[in-house]
């Protein structure tokens, strides 16, 4: 949650933080002070505050007149260029009205009304005639944003001009009146910040953003070699996988194939809200295949992952990190690591606004899985959801068994306990196995319990349907080939072994 006003206001103007009084309108300044932001590493505007801190609210008549203003101010390129979008959250402290707008740094160089500004202490500095101090500017939005790397000899007819029309349609339908909507090609691709001039060179260019965005798979290849999200299913054969699809393709496509593979292999549990159904899962992972693409880090040689587990999902993008560990959502500060794609993602809906996307997931992740969903920021960013499950899979146990060793069971009789899986009654080696599992048992020592000695007939038999089932599970679920790996009932497992003895006791 972001930090509260009071608490913002205590600490006093900063680097990241201005107050504006804007009691009935807005101060002509306030647009500087977002062109600073901008520039240097973002910060929080509050209009309503005065200098000291104290708060004299805006008058509620003038707040939408003032909340239309600076939106139209913003994307207005005469004002700020490149314009930007914004969003304001309206908030009431002490009985007043105050509006808090989050600018987070952007990873171009802005302009307000033709003059660049900076941050510097509490205050906004003109820099644009002191050019060294300007050429500082580009050359660290350079280093700092991979995304931001320009291509002078690729050009908007190298792209994939078909999706570039797509995105234009969307918006037509959706939004009219939306500016890209009537925009040709380059025109669009400008306004995005997707075509751009180097700064060293002054030749004009596709960035890498533009590439990921709308590249051919080609020169996606030529520009970002390592690009690739491996989508796999991992639940019965846990040393390879079960299903996988691996996309190596601009991103708008491949938002679309990982929500797709999604929605394949996870159930979607009724979920009603007021009195509408909602998807959870759809919620959930929207947000995760937004994230999985629009923060990676692109000048990393590591690729991205998805994996589908027994009762959970693990995703993993390179990322340039501004911590280490789990993140906290109470205390974390929302920060882009490519505002360009993310930018462009929210214009066409496929992504929320910065933090909010966060939120609805640990909103969301623990009515769907049972578990609040785990953050954690690294060179690796990991994002783990848990997820339902409703028992085996019959497809894929009768593909398992139907193809187990000939010298343990007969193909017919294999065949026939898992019809009675799917039925609803336990096969006799699962109900043995069940029976074994007394405390955390390795691998080892459940075979010689049962005095077992084919490892893969064990494996197929015995231990990945009761997994399966959802009846033991793993001590270490991040590290299934361990050798430390050991093996115990879970809530469902002891419920049933319970059952069994009263039947047999």
């Amino acid at each position: 949650m972001p930090e509260p006003i009071e608490e913002l206001i205590a600490k006093g103007e900063a680097l990241d933080l201005e107050f504006k009084t804007c009691r009935n309108q807005l101060n002509r300044d306030v647009y500087e002070t977002v062109c600073a932001f901008l520039n240097r590493h973002g910060g929080t505007l509050l209009l309503g505050v005065q200098d000291n801190g104290t708060i004299q609210g805006i008058m509620p008549d003038a707040i939408a007149q003032i909340r239309k203003d600076f939106a139209t101010a913003i994307n207005n390129p005469q004002k700020l260029y490149p314009p930007a979008w914004l969003s304001i959250h309206e908030e009431e402290v002490e009985n007043r009205k105050v509006l808090r707008i989050y600018v987070p740094e952007s990873s171009q160089v802005h302009r307000c009304r033709g003059r660049i500004y900076d941050r510097n202490e509490d205050g906004d500095l003109d820099i644009t005639d002191p050019t060294v101090q300007v050429a500082q500017l580009y050359l660290r939005k350079q280093a700092s944003y991979s995304e931001n790397k320009v291509y002078p000899w690729i050009q908007p007819e190298d792209l994939r001009l078909d999706l570039l029309d797509r995105c234009r349609k969307y918006l037509r339908i959706n939004y009219p009146g939306h500016p890209w909507a009537e925009m040709g090609d380059p025109e669009l691709l400008k306004s995005a910040q997707l075509l751009q001039a180097d700064p060293k060179s002054g030749r004009s260019g596709i960035t890498r953003a533009g590439v990921m965005l709308f590249g051919t798979d080609n020169l996606i290849l030529q520009v970002c070699p390592a690009h690739r999200t491996d989508l796999i299913l991992r639940k019965v054969n846990l040393d390879r996988y079960d299903d996988r699809d691996l996309v190596r393709t601009n991103l708008i496509e491949s938002y679309e194939r990982i929500l797709a593979f999604v929605r394949k292999h996870l159930p979607d549990p009724f979920h009603l809200e007021g009195i509408e159904r909602r998807s959870l899962r759809d919620v959930i992972f929207r947000e995760v295949a937004s994230n999985m693409l629009i923060h990676r880090e692109y000048a990393s040689g590591a690729s991205s992952r998805l994996i589908i587990e027994y009762g959970r999902v693990v995703a993993e993008n390179p990322c340039k990190p501004h911590g280490f560990g789990l993140l906290d959502p109470e205390k974390a500060v929302p920060f882009q690591k490519n505002p360009i794609l993310s930018a462009f993602f929210r214009e066409i809906d496929r992504a929320d606004e910065l933090g909010s996307g966060m939120r609805k997931m640990m909103l969301y992740g623990k009515k769907y899985g049972g578990a609040d969903p785990k953050l954690i920021e690294g060179d690796i960013f990991k994002v783990i959801i848990s997820v339902p499950e409703y028992g085996g899979n019959p497809a894929k146990l009768t593909k398992i068994l139907c193809t187990a060793d000939k010298d343990t069971k007969e193909t017919a009789e294999i065949t026939g306990q898992v019809t009675g899986q799917v039925t609803g009654q336990v096969t006799g080696q699962v109900e043995k196995l069940l029976k074994t599992v007394s405390h955390d048992m390795s691998r080892k020592e459940l075979m010689a319990e049962l005095d077992l000695v084919g490892r893969d007939s064990f494996e197929k038999l015995y231990l990945r349907p009761a997994l399966e089932a959802g009846y033991i599970e793993m001590t270490l679920p991040d590290k299934p080939k361990s050798s430390k790996q050991k093996y115990r009932l879970t809530e469902k497992g002891k419920l049933l072994l319970d059952t069994m003895n009263k039947k047999n006791p």
